[in-house]
């Protein structure tokens, strides 16, 4: 009887945190202009509300500065400068290819 209390306790207390508010997303693009070079990058100065929506944008971006075929290009999800580091950093970082 006790255990099954405790059990079904911790369960209430893991899922308690999926069931919160989804927090809002915000998408970043970084264009990398060189693929082989990763360490330079120009980052989008506007956010987007939804991967797909960055991906779409990087790849304009790609095509305007015509770098389709030596290019490539990250969306970065709630990013924000670091100044410790001195870099950016985000929740979750995706290349073109990945969901």
């Amino acid at each position: 009887m006790i255990r099954n209390i405790l059990l079904t306790a911790c369960a209430c207390v893991l899922f308690s945190g999926c069931i919160g508010e989804k927090k809002e997303e915000k998408w970043n693009s970084f264009i990398y202009p060189d693929k082989q070079n990763t360490k330079r990058n120009l980052k989008s100065p506007m956010t987007f509300p939804s991967l797909q929506i960055c991906k779409d944008e990087s790849i304009k971006q790609l095509e305007k500065m015509g770098l389709t075929n030596s290019g490539t290009f990250k969306c970065g999800m709630n990013c924000s400068f670091h100044d410790g580091m001195k870099l950016e950093v985000c929740e979750k970082m995706l290349a073109p290819t990945e969901k």
